[in-house]
């Protein structure tokens, strides 16, 4: 198994759910963040002043899966998040061990779904 860490515009959540969930992965984890990468922020104006926004707001998402289906969730997420522009964000695998379902006490992939 292996948890796919991706760090993606918030503006592009919705289009990378609905990929996910075309290749049938429902179950999922985020949360907001801030961060910055080769980007390094912004310069915006406001009140006709100019100031620098060093972290931006990007989502992160967690997803846990079985091994034959990484390639597959990477492929979602890039063909969804990607614009082509600097900050479109990465995407981190991780091993994942073991995985036990709280209510039932089921364990590995059978603890997935």
């Amino acid at each position: 198994m292996k948890m796919v860490k991706a760090i993606i515009r918030p503006e592009k959540f919705p289009d990378v759910k609905n990929s996910l969930f075309k290749i049938g992965v429902v179950s999922l984890t985020t949360q907001n963040v801030k961060g910055r990468g080769t980007q390094k922020g912004l310069v915006q104006q406001w009140r006709g002043r100019e100031y620098c926004v060093e972290l931006l707001n990007k989502m992160e998402l967690e997803i846990i899966v079985v091994d034959d289906m990484v390639e597959k969730v990477i492929d979602a997420i890039v063909s969804s998040a990607k614009t082509g522009e600097p900050g479109d964000g990465k995407i981190f695998i991780i091993p994942v061990e073991d995985v036990v379902r709280i209510r039932t006490g089921e364990r590995r992939s059978s603890a997935l779904d």
